[in-house]
């Protein structure tokens, strides 16, 4: 199983400059993306230490994680 990073500025890097203005005034936008971070930290890091966990949670976990990466990625775009 590949483990990748999904930090925005890896998925984004045409933002990258946008992400960091809005993590420094957009005090929504920052919370969101410190939530999204942390939880993918925590799926990355069940997927190192291979955690058993069962598929629907993991199923679960990346849902939401995709969820609030869409969540930004509608933030990042309406003001590129």
């Amino acid at each position: 199983m590949s483990i990748s990073d999904h930090a925005l500025d890896i998925d984004f890097p045409q933002f990258k400059s946008r992400i960091l203005d809005l993590r420094k005034n957009d005090p929504a936008f920052r919370q969101l993306s410190d939530d999204y971070d942390r939880l993918d930290k925590k799926i990355r890091g069940l997927e190192v230490r291979d955690v058993p966990t069962d598929d629907q949670h993991f199923s679960a976990l990346k849902m939401e994680r995709a969820s609030l990466k869409d969540r930004l990625y509608q933030q990042l775009a309406k003001g590129a």
